[in-house]
């Protein structure tokens, strides 16, 4: 175990965890892709991101002072919350919500700190392709790690792709006044990454040691085609055509995970 830094006064590193995480589909209709535009409004609403954020808060083992959420017309929603590093007295805790339509992004602040997610489901008529994005922010300052909370958010959403972000800012003191920068130690957010997490995806770093900027990119291993179409079952479809989708699918994947179109 490595020897506690004892620092002078308030750990003032920020630590910041990002992801984008990515949901592929095949609709092949209007209709499908109508409903599954209001299936993930119904499933990742405004309610049940908060419920998301409140877990989260726990994990990191921070404590919420105030939550504020608005779910939009025609999807999408956001979600903010204060909390603060310890316990507060109850009175200092209130919630306020703001009326509105539908949902798809949540957002949520620490004392200090903050959560945030917000959702992007999108379709397209010319393949059928439906993509859904969640981008989520956790960034602490203090004790508290956003790192806890990697591996729930992963298992929180149904991901095909991931995209992790994890940066250190700022420096703090000990107590002999030497400035530190990093006060753990790190070479990869695979690190803490569970291993059934590990074993589902293949997984590419992209690191810049020297600035504590460390990057993951995941790409989920196994393929079922029949996890990937909406609305429609595998009977309703020829062989031929399933193969087409199937190779659809997999460039949508590849592109987002390399961050670049392929020629068609």
């Amino acid at each position: 175990m490595n020897k506690k830094l004892k620092l002078h006064g308030f750990n003032n590193l920020t630590k910041s965890l990002s992801f984008n995480i990515y949901d592929i589909c095949y609709a092949q209709t209007d209709k499908d892709r109508r409903e599954y535009i209001a299936y993930i409004d119904e499933m990742y609403n405004a309610e049940r991101l908060t419920q998301i954020l409140t877990d989260v808060v726990s994990i990191i083992e921070a404590n919420i002072l105030n939550i504020a959420r608005q779910d939009y017309d025609p999807h999408g929603a956001s979600v903010t919350m204060l909390i603060a590093e310890h316990e507060v007295p109850p009175s200092t805790k209130h919630t306020t919500e703001a009326p509105g339509p539908l949902p798809d992004a949540v957002v949520g602040h620490l004392d200090k700190s903050h959560v945030t997610v917000h959702t992007y489901p999108e379709s397209h008529p010319v393949n059928g392709i439906s993509t859904f994005r969640a981008d989520i922010d956790v960034s602490t300052c203090g004790l508290i790690s956003p790192l806890k909370a990697l591996n729930y958010l992963i298992h929180s959403f149904d991901s095909d792709i991931v995209m992790l972000d994890y940066r250190v800012r700022g420096f703090t003191r000990d107590v002999d006044g030497t400035k530190h920068y990093i006060d753990h130690e790190i070479n990869s957010i695979q690190n803490y990454l569970s291993q059934d997490t590990q074993d589902a995806y293949q997984m590419v770093d992209v690191n810049v040691y020297q600035e504590n900027t460390f990057h993951t990119k995941m790409l989920l291993k196994n393929f079922d085609i029949k996890d990937y179409l909406f609305g429609e079952g595998k009977d309703n479809f020829t062989a031929s055509q399933l193969s087409d989708i199937e190779a659809d699918l997999k460039r949508e994947m590849q592109e987002i995970f390399y961050s670049r179109n392929f020629n068609l």
